[in-house]
Parts: structure tokens; C-alpha cells; sequence
């Protein structure tokens, strides 16, 4: 029995199937254009082999391991790292067992979709995992990662992949993309901005972070003039290292415009470590501000991701740390939260901002109409929990109507499981392509301009966005 349906996600009425599938075979083969994710530069630069199947699938993957543990399996025994060393399963073939004999909780969840397409596409399974094909696959897969066509280049490049970004912090020595970039490999690995750490006074040790980028840089950052320089300096070392973007994860989308004496006092403030809760989002307010205003200047293209409580449960940040699979959606405002970013830079052509939220009654209620006015904003494609048949759905028939197909930015896969980058694309093209035959049924769209889009969500939408 087949892992994967080759009609799955396209219309059950046959003449809109026939439809979403010559619209998917148009775009099916494009190369993948990955603008924004999590894998580790790390596997590029040293091209070694991936250590084995859990190591692969299980250990850097929080969509896997978040079920495993809503169903009482500790992370621990899963070998996902404490952070203070204590004991975790270190037997991968143990590891990839508890996972196999669990598999039957992704049923219908996008995360086995993508694994059946993993497993079947890039590795020749046959058979569904299980606790009873557990051993056996784990050797398929084992045999197969010892081979060379299976170290990170050489998948990297059997995926189509044309340019990958992963995102680092702005501390980072990028010494792994600089090793890519001197080995020669025709590959695009580039680096995106993340600074974070060094941006939300909340984030642990954000006084310490501060004194290192004055460090990195040789700015004075004790002030709020030598801060902001110490950030064009870190993003002008991004960009040398292949930036096209930066990328802030916030709590919330609130935005502020402060004048500089305002931004001043309020940097003094949160740099003392007794900002109220208050003040520490209006400095990340105005931190958006200003890396828009920065974007400007360098050209970096803004994303937002906005309306995740990061690290919900207290007792898996102190014993896993972050990005541990509990970032949880909240009820996100963007109208009043954006307005004085907006009121900034919203009406400039030559910048781009892309929102992304957890909130999906935001899309047509508040998202879309800004998208379909402001000349700086982009809608970006569904994201965590959204990231699905039903979820790219429910944000193409929600913004659409307003913002058209031309204010979105096509996909990107947002993922640390570099073995899931072909099968959330595919995903996606499915699921583009059952909407736009859906539109051409009803009347809506013409079956050439279907194709065009069908190829501008895929391919060019990305790549410009990006600057890519």
C-alpha cells in the first residue's frame, strides 16, 4: 500500500480534480524557494552525514515531539537536551521505537502527511510506520543515511532547493555560513537576522546581550545612538553573509514611534532591568519601528511574527529551554498595534513588511484590508499550527477577497526537519492549486491566469519578497 495518495488534497468533484491536477503538474517541479526557516547551517558547511533516523525525524522536530508529549512521553526520553546536562535516552534506535509505536496519534495531522512524503519520497518506505516495522525501518533508513547521496548537499540539491535561509541571532559568528560560502559548493545557504535576544529586554540575560553586541561592534551601546548603530553594524555583517531579511518574534504586534529622546529614556530604563511588563513591549514596539526604518536604509525585508506565547509551560523552558514545541497562539490586534509603524514608513513602495500571525480571525477582519492598502505590507503564509491543507485554505478564501494573491508572499516552510522542506512545499502547491481550480470551476478566475498564479505562489512571490 502507497504512503502517499497522488491525488490527496485535490478536489473529491472530478472535473475540479482534473483541474487542480494539471495545475499542479505545471508547478509541481519548480525550484523550492525557502526564505525563512530553522535548519542548522551547520549541515551544509560540514556535509556530514546525518547521525541516524531519530536524529533526523524525531530530536530537532517540535511538531513531532509535542504529540509524543501530550500523550506522556517525556522529552527527555525522546534525547531532546536538557539544559542543565542531566540524563537523557541517548539510544537513537529507542528513541525512533517510542516514536513508531505512537505513529497512529498523527493520524490526519499535517505532520504525517509530511512524514509519509518523507519516508516515501526520500527514502523509498513502502510500508507504514509502526511499532511492528519500527526496527525495520530504522535499518532502511540508517543504511541509506551512510550513503553519500544522502549527506546534506547532495539532498539539498536532489530537492530542488534553490536558495534556503536559516535564521541565526544577532550574536552569531555566522562561521558556518562563512565555511559554505569558502567551500566552493554552488549551494545557497543564507543567513536571516533575528536579534531578538538583544531586543526584548524579557528575554534572559538582555542587559549581558546588549554589552556583548557593543562588543561585537566596538558602538557604545549604554546608549540609545550607539545601540541603534551597533545593529546597522551587525545587519551590514548579515548581509555580507547572504541577508536578505530580518525576523522578530514577538508577543504581541505592538508597534511605537517615539521621538528619539523618548526611545532614549526608555532604553536607559529597560537596560536596568526594571522595566515594568509594559514598558518592555513598548521598547520592542519601538524596535520594530526602527528596524523598519533601518530596512530602508539596507534594503532587508521586515517579517513580524507576531501572537505566540513562546515558551508556555514553565516546567519545559527551565528543564528543555526555548522552541520546545509550546509556543502557544494568542488573540492578536493589529490595526491599533501597527498603526504607528504604519503611520512611519507604511505608505514606502521600496519596503517590505511581512505579518504573519497565530490569530486567523485577523486574516479577513484586520490583516487583509491593511495588506490590500499599505504599499510596505505582505502577508505571510500560514504559520506553526496553520501551516496545513485546512489552514492554507482558510487563509486563501480569508484574505484573498481584499488582499488579492499579490500582496502574499507565496510559501516558506518555517522548519528545523530538513527532510520535511519537499513535502510542506508540496503540501502548499496542493493545496494552491485545489483553491485556484475551485475559482476557475466557479467562474472566478480564467484558466490562464490560474496557471500564472499557480506559479507566482510557487516560485516568484518568494523570491521577490525576499529580495532572493
Amino acid at each position: 500500500m502507497a504512503l502517499t495518495d497522488p491525488d490527496r488534497l485535490f478536489p473529491t468533484d472530478p472535473a475540479v480534480r482534473d483541474r487542480a491536477r494539471a495545475l499542479y503538474d505545471s508547478v509541481r517541479d519548480l525550484p523550492i524557494i525557502s526564505p525563512h526557516g530553522h535548519c542548522d547551517p551547520r549541515w551544509f558547511a560540514e556535509n556530514a552525514r546525518f547521525p541516524n533516523p531519530a536524529e533526523l525525524f524525531v530530536v530537532p522536530d517540535h511538531y513531532v515531539f509535542r504529540m509524543l508529549v501530550s500523550q506522556g512521553v517525556p522529552l527527555a526520553d525522546l534525547g531532546v537536551p536538557r539544559t542543565d546536562g542531566g540524563p537523557i535516552e541517548t539510544d537513537p534506535r529507542q528513541i525512533w521505537r517510542r516514536f513508531a509505536e505512537r505513529f497512529h496519534l498523527f493520524r490526519a495531522t499535517p505532520s504525517e502527511m509530511w512524514l509519509n512524503h518523507s519516508f516515501a519520497h526520500v527514502f523509498g518506505l513502502t510500508a507504514a510506520l509502526s511499532a511492528e516495522t519500527a526496527d525495520a525501518t530504522y535499518d532502511r533508513i540508517e543504511a541509506q543515511l551512510a550513503e553519500d547521496a544522502y549527506r546534506p548537499r547532495a539532498l539539498f540539491e536532489r530537492f530542488g532547493i534553490e536558495v534556503l535561509a536559516t535564521t541565526e541571532g544577532a550574536l552569531d559568528d555566522l562561521r558556518w555560513h562563512r565555511m559554505i560560502r569558502d567551500s566552493g559548493w554552488a549551494g545557497r545557504v543564507v543567513t536571516t537576522y533575528r536579534p531578538d535576544a538583544v531586543v526584548d529586554p524579557e528575554f534572559e540575560g538582555f542587559a549581558r546581550n546588549v554589552e556583548m553586541l557593543g562588543a561585537l561592534t566596538g558602538e557604545d551601546t549604554t546608549t540609545w545612538a550607539g545601540y541603534l548603530n551597533a545593529h546597522r553594524t551587525r545587519r551590514a555583517f548579515f548581509k555580507d553573509h547572504g541577508a536578505t531579511a530580518s525576523d522578530h518574534g514577538h508577543p504581541t504586534a505592538r508597534t511605537e514611534n517615539l521621538s528619539a529622546a523618548e526611545a532614549g529614556a526608555l532604553f536607559d530604563r529597560v537596560l536596568t532591568g526594571e522595566a515594568t511588563a509594559d514598558e518592555a513591549d513598548a521598547f520592542r514596539g519601538q524596535m520594530l519601528t526602527e528596524m523598519a526604518k533601518m530596512s530602508l536604509e539596507d534594503g532587508l525585508t521586515l517579517q513580524i511574527h507576531a501572537g505566540s506565547w513562546r515558551n508556555h509551560s514553565a516546567q519545559v523552558f527551565a528543564a528543555h529551554g526555548r522552541d520546545k514545541g509550546f509556543d502557544i497562539p494568542m488573540r492578536t490586534d493589529y490595526v491599533a498595534a501597527l498603526k504607528p509603524l504604519l503611520d512611519a514608513v507604511g505608505m514606502e513602495p521600496d519596503l517590505t513588511v511581512i505579518l504573519f500571525t497565530l490569530d486567523e480571525t485577523a486574516y479577513g477582519r484586520e490583516l487583509a484590508p491593511m495588506a490590500g492598502a499599505y504599499p510596505a505590507l505582505r502577508l505571510g503564509p500560514p504559520w506553526w499550527f496553520f501551516d496545513s491543507y485546512e489552514g492554507i485554505m482558510r487563509f486563501r478564501e480569508s484574505v484573498t477577497e481584499t488582499a488579492g494573491f499579490y500582496n502574499t508572499v507565496g510559501f516558506n516552510d518555517d522548519t528545523r526537519a530538513f527532510c520535511s522542506i519537499p513535502a510542506r512545499h508540496d503540501v502548499s502547491r496542493r493545496t494552491d492549486c485545489a483553491y485556484l481550480a475551485t475559482l476557475v470551476a466557479t467562474g472566478r478566475l480564467n484558466e490562464r491566469a490560474a496557471f500564472e498564479i499557480a506559479h507566482d505562489l510557487t516560485y516568484r512571490l518568494a523570491k521577490e519578497a525576499y529580495g532572493l
